[in-house]
């Protein structure tokens, strides 16, 4: 069997529900698992939705009234009697008020997993409905069923022992009852032993597929994109990227990690630990190969470009002017692991520890207070991290002319750069 990921560009609009239903018509067979992420920038609604119930906005009501709409306008245009499926969009919708009459802010985290794990939810039950309406028997299933995580909100940690128990025993009971039924569930969403709804990361769909594949030992996921498969760079930025036809686990895992979003990071290891391969395709050209990522000696020669925006850096100096050492970095890590910060690079001096971090909400003011006392605390905001692999120095002076770099590290075959514009 294999494990479908379609994301939310692919569900964004009800042409691109009904393309992903040929698509699953054409490709897929009756025994896999579909994983559907939220429409396209539903996350990025319900965020906003979450500021403003948290903030107690104004725009609260206008807020949620979009989001219902744009689910409303969707089911419209795919059914000719919608009702039933309006019903359950309502009730969804109708969660999210329930949540906003108990939110505190004392827990954003936990409040924000509450509200944004709607999206996969609205997704996933217009998607089914048209699946079943177009003559594709499907079983729509909660993910939060499937997948116990810790309480880690916003980025839960998998519980393996009971998800692989739960995703067996719903697998094998759909099989049984309902034989040639497809099983629809979401991406990105799971629940804490308490029942509370958790999310795995932002765009932590791709890991949800992978941990699925992995508890059913899958024959290979497929991840259907609006690109042609896994390129050397972001073609929005760079023009022109290439495709990577073959690449392997380990490269896969290395371009995640230094930040490219065509995988989320966590997807790999699961299916590496059991050779699952995976093929990243395009939704738009379902017939053409994309990128297949496997247990291949094959390395990716061809330069690759990874950009991360939205960056700050940091650097931290003894106020007293002592040497940094071991004491010093570890608290600073305690500090960082506390708030549960990316840290995308460090370097070290004799005097100054220097750290390129996602610049995330409220977490990185919280950082620096925590060292004021001990620590000199400089940073500069609005950084972008340009990492190049496989680099040569006319490359690298190719991308960083007219810009400020602020850091730079070298390896034998990767460069990284902090830079500012």
């Amino acid at each position: 069997m294999q494990v479908f990921k379609f994301g939310g560009a692919s569900v964004k609009d009800a042409a691109g529900v009904k393309n992903v239903c040929e698509i699953i018509r054409a490709h897929s067979r009756p025994e896999n698992v579909i994983v559907i992420s939220a429409m396209g920038k539903v996350t990025n609604a319900l965020e906003q939705i979450t500021d403003a119930i948290l903030g107690n906005a104004a725009n609260i009501d206008l807020l949620i009234s979009q989001l219902k709409e744009q689910h409303f306008q969707i089911a419209q245009e795919l059914f000719p009697s919608a009702k039933p499926v309006l019903d359950a969009i309502e009730s969804l919708i109708a969660e999210i008020y329930w949540v906003a009459e108990e939110a505190q802010l004392k827990n954003y985290d936990y409040e924000y997993d509450q509200i944004v794990s709607i999206g996969e939810l609205l997704s996933t039950r217009i998607v089914a409905a048209y699946l079943n309406a177009s003559g594709i028997p499907c079983e729509w299933i909660d993910a939060r069923d499937l997948i116990r995580t810790d309480d880690s909100f916003r980025e839960g940690q998998v519980d393996w022992r009971i998800t692989e128990a739960q995703i067996q025993t719903a697998y094998n009971k759909i099989r049984t009852q309902k034989p040639g039924f497809l099983i629809l569930t979401q991406g990105f969403i799971a629940s804490t032993s308490d029942n509370n709804s958790i999310t795995l990361g932002r765009e932590g769909s791709d890991y949800s597929a992978s941990i699925i594949a992995y508890c059913l030992n899958a024959s290979e996921v497929v991840i259907w994109k609006d690109v042609p498969g896994v390129l050397n760079a972001d073609p929005r930025i760079f023009p022109q990227a290439e495709l990577l036809h073959e690449i392997s686990y380990y490269d896969a895992i290395e371009m995640t990690y230094y930040g490219a979003t065509v995988i989320h990071p966590k997807t790999i290891k699961p299916l590496q630990n059991k050779n699952i391969p995976l093929r990243v395709k395009s939704f738009l050209n379902p017939l053409e190969a994309g990128t297949l990522i496997g247990n291949t000696e094959l390395r990716n020669e061809k330069p690759t470009f990874i950009r991360k925006p939205e960056q700050v850096l940091v650097s931290i100096s003894p106020r007293d002017f002592s040497f940094i050492i071991e004491e010093n970095i570890s608290e600073i890590f305690r500090e960082i692991a506390k708030r549960r910060i990316k840290v995308n690079l460090m370097q070290n001096s004799a005097l100054n520890f220097s750290l390129c971090l996602n610049n995330e909400k409220g977490k990185i003011d919280a950082f620096r207070e925590s060292l004021n006392d001990r620590y000199r605390v400089r940073y500069n905001e609005a950084c972008e991290l340009l990492t190049i692999r496989n680099y040569t120095d006319e490359l690298t002076g190719s991308h960083t002319s007219g810009k400020n770099i602020l850091l730079e590290q070298k390896s034998r075959n990767t460069i990284q750069l902090v830079l500012q514009n």
